[in-house]
């Protein structure tokens, strides 16, 4: 079994698989006669294929433990896909490159409290991973035709965080 150390959630080494929602370094301005920050603009939500849509919706994740055996990654080749927790959810994102179509060198990152995610548009991704207990996140991502899963089966599986 292959292993796979966790790391902190950094927008400099997430770039390559999308962006880091966080108000930290956000572009913001006060609206509302100044009774609201705006944090402007945080991720590119992508919408690709025939008649797109963004949707809105709330996931509620049950949570895996440590260590996890990771067997399974999936990618959306028409949108991206944005997860924010909606509390102070422990969770982690898995990611990995393409290579001729196949998911390699995964890794696994573990945000802060108060950092999301916007996987970008046909990036291999891990399920929702909660860790500890239940957990609810805010999802953008795309609606519309055509078929936006791809998954993709380890030959040999990962562990992930040991």
């Amino acid at each position: 079994m292959n292993t796979l150390a966790i790391e902190p959630l950094t927008a400099a080494a997430f770039a390559p698989f999308g962006q880091v929602i966080e108000l930290e370094g956000a572009h913001h301005y006060p609206i509302n006669k100044g009774m609201t920050e705006r944090y402007h603009d945080l991720a590119r939500v992508e919408l690709g294929g025939v008649h797109p849509r963004p949707l809105i919706s709330i996931f509620r994740g049950q949570p895996y433990a440590l260590p996890l055996r990771l067997e399974m990654v999936e990618r959306h080749p028409l949108g991206s896909q944005a997860f924010y927790p909606l509390g102070a959810a422990q969770w982690l994102v898995i990611v990995a490159e393409d290579q001729a179509g196949r998911p390699v060198r995964p890794r696994a990152f573990r945000p802060a409290p108060g950092q999301g995610v916007n996987i970008a548009m046909n990036v291999w991704h891990g399920v929702l991973t909660p860790l500890e207990a239940p957990a609810d996140f805010l999802v953008v991502d795309r609606g519309g035709d055509g078929n936006n899963l791809e998954e993709h089966v380890f030959e040999t599986p990962w562990t992930v965080g040991t």
